[in-house]
């Protein structure tokens, strides 16, 4: 069959298994894997092992020569004929929950059309179409090439996990990760990290508390004041590379204060309520490949007499995290505050003319019937350190599916797109002439 006869006989095989596909789905989203590095049971605590457990499992039942790297991760060989061509690495960890979700976050919710629970667009969701894509060219019998499943169990706190992996094994020539945007992501802004903190005494502010992880927009910034008084100020969680996405509770309540503070009123000046690209800071910057930079105040908190914050930035391809960490280091610091911890990574860039970015566009165009074009993104996906690798999917640039936040979701529809963009691309770089 040709390859629109085969998106078809794919298209048809997902429709016939949805409901199996959903029974995966439910038992990894029941998995709560938060990666802990400081848990009892190494590397990553007992929700990570399990989680790599499932994905190792349900290799080894599609017939895949498996290997675990010693909880790190692991990874499955579709066949033994030669070294993989290609290979498609997701993570099975998710960051952590809050208290305020409309469903519960370890449990499958479908409703009016849209999948509900912690990782069903970052990484799971992903992570189970791709096994299913596997077992369609399986028991379709297509004649294909060797390729390799990767999942890894701590994407969310910094990819040691594939540190590890690398240590051990060398990643296939092509790499692709649902763990980005479609149509291809190409172009990943570079990130900068940055904690900071003060002495803190104010005669009104008992405490302050807003924020979870430095990577996503806090939706509530909860304060408490000496007279007895408590406030709440709520907004909008995102993702911290998506700050335009969210409605921040925190320079949304610092916009609102009126006291005397001196660290809180510097903090006002430099992020103004609505300002997403850090110009008060000094930063602002863009260019034509990767758009404009993302600057947000993520965390702030008070806890043993100091004030403590937290920035994510992510800045454009002709930048350095050096010229940028040195521009909000000195904002911040000339407002009061120390820097406690500053990290972070370079831009990450794939030419769009090479061969195997073309074989996705051709996939995409294939399956969603539209041109397919490069984007780029400040979100830092799984392969923002692997030369020559690209994310493909798990959402589109439109959507907003609290990815990091309060009711992670991904509708139907794009999780239908998922098994089949992922079944289309295996087969278009690996079926046998």
């Amino acid at each position: 069959m040709d390859k629109t006869q085969l998106a078809a006989a794919f298209a048809e095989y997902f429709d016939k298994h949805t409901d199996e596909i959903l029974t995966d789905l439910s038992e990894i989203i029941g998995i709560e894997s938060i990666a802990d590095e400081n848990a009892e049971i190494k590397p990553f605590g007992e929700g990570s092992a399990k989680a790599l457990a499932w994905g190792e499992n349900k290799m080894k039942s599609l017939g895949m020569a498996t290997k675990n790297f010693d909880n790190y991760a692991v990874r499955g060989d579709y066949n033994n004929e030669g070294e993989p061509v290609l290979g498609i690495l997701a993570h099975l960890d998710t960051v952590p929950v809050s208290s305020n979700w409309s469903y519960p976050p370890f449990e499958l919710t479908q409703k009016d059309g849209v999948l509900y629970g912690r990782g069903t667009i970052d990484d799971k969701g992903p992570a189970t179409a791709v096994l299913w894509a596997v077992k369609a060219i399986r028991e379709m019998d297509l004649p294909m090439k060797n390729f390799r499943v990767i999942f890894g169990g701590n994407e969310e706190n910094g990819c040691t996990d594939m540190e590890y992996y690398e240590n051990c094994e060398k990643f296939p020539p092509m790499v692709f990760t649902p763990d980005g945007s479609f149509p291809v992501l190409n172009c990943e802004k570079g990130m900068v990290h940055m904690t900071f903190s003060a002495p803190f005494e104010d005669s009104e502010i008992v405490s302050i508390d807003a924020g979870m992880a430095i990577n996503a927009i806090p939706d509530r910034c909860a304060v408490e004041y000496a007279d007895g008084r408590d406030s709440l100020t709520v907004g909008l969680s995102a993702h911290g590379s998506r700050p335009e996405n969210g409605d921040n509770a925190i320079t949304k309540f610092l916009a609102d204060y009126e006291g005397t503070n001196s660290l809180l009123m510097g903090l006002k000046k430099l992020f103004p309520h609505g300002e997403f690209d850090g110009k008060t800071c000094g930063l602002g910057f863009e260019d034509s490949v990767s758009g404009k930079m993302t600057c947000a105040l993520t965390v702030l908190k008070t806890k043993d007499g100091r004030l403590n914050g937290g920035i994510d930035i992510r800045f454009p391809i002709d930048r350095t995290y050096a010229e940028i960490s040195g521009i909000i280091k000195d904002a911040v610091s000339g407002s009061g505050f120390v820097i406690d911890t500053c990290e972070g990574m370079e831009p990450h860039y794939v030419d769009e003319n090479s061969d195997f970015v073309q074989a996705l566009l051709r996939v995409y165009e294939r399956v969603k019937g539209e041109k397919g074009e490069c984007i780029a993104e400040g979100g830092i996906t799984y392969v923002h350190n692997t030369p020559g690798a690209v994310a493909f999917g798990a959402e589109f640039p439109w959507e907003n599916n609290n990815m990091h936040g309060d009711d992670e979701h991904i509708s139907m529809e794009t999780f239908k797109l998922n098994l089949n963009m992922y079944a289309n691309a295996i087969a278009e770089i690996c079926m046998k002439d």
